[in-house]
Order: C-alpha cells, then structure tokens, then sequence
C-alpha cells in the first residue's frame, strides 16, 4: 500500500458552555467548533509484515496517550470492519498539545478517515464518528471538519453559517491546561452560562458586535486560575484593537478573530518576534 499524506486540521471554539455534569463522567456541551488552516501532516503507508502498527510523532510533548489514540481508533475501524492490516502512521506535529486546539482529537478522526480511503471502505461520516465517540469528545467534530455547533459530550453535531471570512491569531503560553484539571475547577462551581443561540445568529449574520458581545466560554475562569497568562494574552489582544477575543476550548490558546488580514499578519509577527509564545496567523475554514 503506498504511502499518502493528509491534513489533520486544528479548531477553535468560539464559544463553549458547560451545562451538565453526566453520571458516565463526561459533560454537556453547547459549543460552537468552527477548523482552522493550521495542521498536521499525517503520512501513512501499509506495513505488510507488522504484528502492530507503528506510529510516530516528532514532538517530545506528546504523550503515549496521542500514540494509543491513534492506534486504538485504527483498530476500531478494523474491528468492525473485519481488516487486520498495520499501518506506518508519521504525524508531523505543528498544533500544540495542551492547546484546546483539538490536535490529538484531529490526529484520530484524520488517520480513521485515511485508512477507510486507503481501503476503499466505503465508510459514512456517521459510521466513523460512531466508532470514534467512546475514544474522544472532540473526534467528531474533525470527521467532516466543518463549521458546527456541537451538543451532548460533542458528538451531537448541526452544521452553521459564517457569513464573515475571519482571519486568526492564535497566542499560546508555554503552560498548557489539562482538561481533566480544568473540568475537576469547573465542576467545583455553578456553571459560567453563555448565549450560545445569539453567537450562532451573529456569525450567520455577519455581526461582529454581537459576537462580541455574544462569545464565551465556561472553562475560561479555571483555566486562568491554573495558567494566569491567558488573562493577560486576552488583555494584550484587546490593546492591540482586536475586538473578538476568546479562549479555545480547555486552554491554554487565545485566538483574536478580525476581517482584517494584513492587521492580523502584522500582530502575529510583532508577537513571535517580541514574546516566547505559541504564535500563528491562521484563518477560519468556512
């Protein structure tokens, strides 16, 4: 089987409210996911006479979680499909870990729709994000990597419309944030409510001013409590002028959003040259 290559695209959540903690450990969510340009490389061939598949990642960060994932989600597929085929997976990390970015969750959904290619498996969207579920809360979202509005745990996906071509800078502190830490805070106090329905009628709409005014995030509170840096990332972007400003998903990223591509770009370089953080000019994928 010869070798492909594949992008494995990032994403920002423009907004995420926590409204329920389930028995099962997992939370309700009502975010609003949308994918960015920045991505991974995966490159994967078949490995003929392998017991295992054989999966590397150039980024010491990586835990051996990100290997199991992968490898767990290929076996899945393989399961219900009935293949027993290894395969060489090399992903070329250039999303974060710890980020909220969703790389590892990208990693998984990216190799499982790769190796369905590569066989001609003929599987459905839905089928993958069925398999892939019980493995990550995000995974789903990556299938089809679309703007969306994501309900339940995540899986729970309705397609929206983003009038706007938004450009992104992203701004990570060398802290990342666990989501297991951040959730354990978050559970400890009533939930930060956000109007998740006006945020979706603002980026259909095209009205920056309500999203704005609109966006949140329930997570942001803990996070700052465990990475204080990302209050003042958030502060920094707002002197700069952007005027849409969050955090992704558990942290530890910030993202500004403007219309404005050349602003963007020069706030991005000014940043990577005079901080020691995570910076990139990126855009939103409509």
């Amino acid at each position: 089987m010869r070798e492909r290559s594949f992008k494995s695209f990032a994403k920002i959540n423009i907004s995420l409210a926590v409204t329920e903690h389930r028995s099962d450990g997992y939370h309700e969510l009502d975010s609003i996911m949308v994918p960015i340009e920045l991505h991974d490389s995966i490159i994967i061939s078949g490995l003929n006479t392998a017991h295992d598949h054989f999966i590397t990642v150039d980024d010491f960060e990586c835990k051996l979680g990100h290997f199991n994932l992968v490898g767990n989600c290929i076996d899945a597929l393989g399961h219900k499909y009935e293949f027993n085929n290894k395969f060489r997976v090399y992903i070329h990390k250039n999303i974060p870990m710890q980020a909220g970015l969703g790389g590892g969750s990208s990693n998984a959904a990216c190799t499982m729709k790769a190796v369905s290619e590569m066989l001609k498996l003929n599987v459905t969207s839905e089928e993958i994000i069925k398999l892939a579920t019980p493995f990550g809360a995000d995974i789903p979202f990556f299938v089809d990597c679309k703007p969306a509005r994501a309900n339940g745990i995540g899986e729970k996906l309705t397609p929206i419309e983003i009038k706007n071509d938004y450009y992104v800078v992203l701004v990570k502190p060398k802290a990342g944030c666990s989501t297991k830490e951040i959730f354990a805070l978050v559970d400890s106090k009533p939930y930060k409510k956000v109007d998740v329905d006006n945020v979706v009628k603002a980026l259909k709409d095209g009205d920056d001013e309500l999203l704005a005014k609109s966006m949140g995030n329930s997570l942001e509170d803990a996070a700052i409590e465990l990475v204080p840096e990302i209050k003042s990332i958030k502060e920094m972007l707002y002197q700069y002028g952007f005027k849409i400003v969050g955090m992704s998903g558990s942290g530890s990223t910030v993202f500004a959003l403007t219309q404005d591509k050349s602003f963007a770009k020069k706030v991005a370089v000014e940043l990577e040259n005079k901080t020691d953080y995570f910076v990139e000019f990126t855009k939103i994928i409509k």
